[in-house]
């Protein structure tokens, strides 16, 4: 039996617990990883002082940049080919692995041309104080210098997790991640290179990943094969790509405004309240990742079946993956909410960082209970193809209600104003995405 027909019968066959259960634990290794290193740069920055460590909340903008060109070509591009191979047509989805790929890495090289050109005027943008910014730019050089390499990652890792690979795919992304967690503390502190030793080790580490995971295209290991060759020459697969992977860079790009957006009214209370939300924001993504993680290895699964005509297969994983991430969630939230003080305090001890860091932590711990109902929903939507409604939904959480919430409420309850935004977005985002989902599921005919 040749592989192709091997991984149809796995995706096509294999209980669907079991299936999301081994597809998406990878991927949430790989997001766990990616988080903690991301946590690790929060915390050796901040302990050269309040500033340096507001400057990783500030470049973490760049970095929802970058995600969300990468996801929109990876998901763009990884839909299409889960739902191909579900068809067992190879050869096309060879053109939207190329095509999705190379157009990345372009992508990435301008956002790094002309991010080091307006260096400086875009930190600012990015809501930087006189003070964060000399470690913001120091942080960013490199984080922009990755640029390439972090764009074409997310392809090449969706792709990889699209074709029901994700341990492959995980073992790109937490050497890197491991990396740069021991490499943080070398350039940091013994080299003494400051704020810039954390960008220079997550550049170091971007490559590294990057150079992993091309590697098993290269090696011939996945059905789809990444080739200049290959790249479609119209605009036909790409416009399928970019409308499929709308969603993602809707989400990711209304997470680097909502980034902005938080540090400019964080701003109005100084670097304390920028380096605690940044600390909040890093401990947040580091919980909804087991969520994001687990919707991902559902992603494959919901695709690959919805191509095969498996229906009742679709409805079966859109469940389980509901009741599976949010039961996983709620555990590390509820830890969380307990130890807000103290993982606050990993940061910076000061107790005006730590006052305001805990309060939001804990909202945040509440409502992302919440947050699996609105990412399965949106993933299902975008797996299947079905690209319209997944855009609108990704954009509920940013656009609709994070954003004009955060503009709003600090003028009426200050600081809480800015703590409750992200919490009561989640909330409304999930109660939104609700009736979608269940009457798409309703609607699904028997299998054919």
């Amino acid at each position: 039996m040749d592989s192709a027909s091997s991984k149809y019968i796995k995706m096509t066959e294999t209980s669907i617990p079991k299936l999301i259960i081994t597809l998406g634990i990878p991927t949430t290794i790989s997001m766990l990883i990616t988080n903690i290193y991301n946590m690790a740069d929060s915390y050796f920055v901040s302990q050269i002082s309040v500033a340096a460590g507001g400057a990783t909340g500030i470049v973490f903008g760049i970095m929802a940049i970058l995600q969300a060109f990468g996801f929109m070509f990876g998901h763009g591009a990884g839909s299409k080919i889960s739902r191909l191979l579900g068809q067992r047509d190879t050869e096309r989805a060879t053109t939207y692995a190329s095509t999705g790929f190379f157009v990345s890495i372009l992508c990435g090289a301008v956002i790094m041309l002309f991010g080091l050109i307006f260096l400086e005027p875009l930190m600012r943008l990015l809501g930087s104080t006189e003070t964060i910014l000399p470690h913001a730019v120091d942080y960013g050089m490199w984080i922009l210098i990755a640029a390439p390499a972090m764009t074409g990652s997310c392809v090449l890792n969706n792709i990889l997790r699209y074709e029901g690979m994700a341990t492959l795919s995980m073992i790109g992304l937490t050497t890197g991640g491991i990396l740069n967690i021991i490499l943080d503390p070398v350039f940091i502190f013994a080299l003494d290179m400051g704020a810039q030793g954390a960008g220079l080790a997550t550049a170091v580490s971007q490559y590294i990943s990057f150079g992993i995971l091309l590697s098993v295209f290269l090696l011939g290991k996945t059905q789809s094969k990444i080739s200049p060759f290959k790249i479609h020459k119209g605009f036909k697969v790409l416009g399928e790509i970019t409308l499929t992977g709308l969603p993602s860079f809707a989400r990711q790009g209304l997470n680097s405004a909502s980034t902005m957006v938080l540090n400019a009214q964080a701003k109005a209370f100084g670097d304390v309240a920028i380096a605690a939300m940044s600390y909040v924001g890093r401990t947040s993504n580091l919980i909804f990742s087991v969520g994001l993680g687990i919707g991902q290895g559902f992603q494959p699964v919901s695709g690959f079946n919805y191509g095969a005509k498996k229906y009742s297969r679709v409805k079966k994983g859109t469940l389980f993956t509901l009741g599976l991430g949010t039961a996983l969630i709620s555990v590390i939230a509820i830890f969380c909410f307990i130890f807000a003080p103290e993982i606050i305090g990993l940061f910076r001890k000061e107790s005006a960082v730590v006052d305001i860091g805990a309060q939001a932590l804990r909202f945040y711990c509440v409502a992302l209970l919440f947050f699996p109902v609105s990412v399965v929903t949106t993933m299902l939507f975008q797996s299947i193809g079905k690209s319209v409604t997944a855009l609108i939904l990704s954009c509920l959480h940013g656009g609709l209600f994070f954003i004009p919430l955060c503009l709003i409420l600090p003028s009426f309850i200050g600081i809480l104003g800015i703590e409750l935004s992200q919490p009561i977005s989640y909330i409304a985002s999930a109660i939104c995405s609700l009736p979608p989902m269940i009457t798409f599921l309703k609607s699904l005919p028997s299998d054919k």
